[in-house]
């Protein structure tokens, strides 16, 4: 059975994994345009990522808990998708 995943991530200033436990999922990863400062992915080799408001990445099969992220407080984060 397929589970529906639609999960707000506040942002803080030290990266934080989207999920505290693996987690495999598709969906989208959404920084919202009403976000004030680019969001940041820890990329593979240690650098920052952004992903600035109003961008958008679609995932497949990938390990939420490996997925680190951090921004500006106040902004979001959102991840939709689900177990398919």
């Amino acid at each position: 059975m397929n589970n529906l995943i639609d999960r707000k991530v506040d942002l803080t200033t030290s990266y934080q994994p989207l999920a505290d436990r693996r987690q495999v999922i598709s969906g989208t990863l959404s920084a919202p345009p009403g976000n004030i400062d680019p969001a940041y992915i820890l990329g593979d080799t240690g650098q920052d990522v952004p992903l600035v408001p109003g961008e958008w990445h679609t995932f497949h099969h990938v390990d939420l808990s490996g997925i680190q992220i951090k921004g500006s407080v106040g902004d979001i984060i959102t991840f939709n998708g689900g177990t398919w």
